[in-house]
């Protein structure tokens, strides 16, 4: 986004911008001091509307801003950032929500597919299970809340270890020419995790299983360290989708199973909310999988003398009563 703004910018008299902390084709995201609250560091994300759009449509945007945001500053979910207040100013429109600190899950993979590996299903599923459990709450809303840009670097992992879902896709329609909007999804790399309906004129089709399809693609990234291929890829030739379990071997039947259903082309050949896709996902088969798959090593007669001594005494002792009663008699 053109006109950054720069470092020590004051926004209502109360947020000191310090650094860009990310940047898209919708907008900008920044790292900003609490002037009012000492010592607190919150996200400020602005958001330009296109300036040669009819006045009409401008206002309608920034009501739909206001609603959107008006929304979700009333979620509160562990693993949501809570929003705490949104604004406009000169042609921007911005919200302000908790910072965030660690890494993306972005990061994360990045880290072990340049180490020659990959992330531990079992740390993938926990991950999932967390967000499962924040897009359940969302979905549960009334209007449901869709998240609409789920993919792995909007996603954080703190120190605590909890998972944070971020960067919610406020203002679906930022110009008339849904051409541009879909070439700014490609150019931010959202293309892998998007469904087919979410290219359409106007998001009247999509729903929840929008949500699972942008999860199911994000957990396939995660643990295949290959994005699946995108949607209109799929459209144009099926075949193109690579199981996961083909990049990985190690990765459970059941959660590719659960993985494929989720990113299905049709939103009615998918899991028809969370609920149940984090049943396919969490299924028997990958509960009582062994997390070591390490092959026992054989025991010496050491350790089999050892760990079965009570025996070895109980027994001694019972053949020894036997002797003497055998020799008394």
């Amino acid at each position: 986004m053109r006109d950054m703004l720069q470092p020590g910018t004051v926004l209502r008299r109360r947020y000191r911008i310090e650094a860009a902390i990310g940047q898209g084709g919708m907008g900008s995201v920044y790292l900003a001091e609490d002037l009012r609250l000492e010592g607190r560091k919150c996200a400020v994300k602005a958001v330009r509307i296109d300036p040669n759009i009819e006045p009409d449509l401008i206002a309608e945007l920034q009501h739909q801003f206001s609603r959107e945001a008006s929304i979700l500053a009333r979620l509160d979910h562990p693993n949501l950032p809570k929003v705490s207040d949104y604004f406009s100013e000169d042609d921007l429109d911005y919200i302000v929500m908790d910072y965030v600190s660690g890494k993306n899950l972005k990061e994360l993979m990045d880290e072990a597919r340049r180490n020659g590996q990959f992330l531990p299903e079992a740390e993938v599923l926990s991950w999932a299970r967390q967000l499962c459990d924040a897009l359940e709450y969302m979905h549960s809303q009334d209007p449901p809340v869709l998240h609409r840009d789920i993919k792995p670097s909007n996603i954080k992992l703190t120190p605590s270890g909890l998972i944070k879902l971020v960067d919610f896709g406020l203002v679906k329609l930022l110009s008339k020419d849904m051409a541009q909007t879909i070439t700014v999804l490609q150019g931010r790399g959202t293309a892998a995790y998007t469904p087919l309906e979410q290219y359409g004129e106007d998001d009247s089709h999509t729903d929840t299983r929008s949500d699972i399809y942008a999860l199911g693609a994000t957990l396939y990234h995660l643990l295949t360290n290959t994005p699946p291929a995108d949607a209109r890829q799929r459209f144009l030739n099926p075949a193109a989708l690579a199981p996961p379990r083909q990049h990985n071997p190690a990765i459970s039947e059941s959660v590719e199973r659960a993985l494929i259903a989720a990113i299905a082309m049709h939103p009615d050949d998918r899991p028809s909310s969370i609920a149940e896709f984090r049943d396919m996902l969490f299924s028997t088969e990958v509960l009582l999988r062994p997390t070591n798959t390490k092959k026992p090593s054989k025991p010496s007669l050491h350790d089999v003398l050892y760990e079965n001594r009570a025996w070895f005494i109980v027994a001694g002792i019972a053949v020894l009563a036997g002797l003497i009663v055998s020799l008394v008699g």
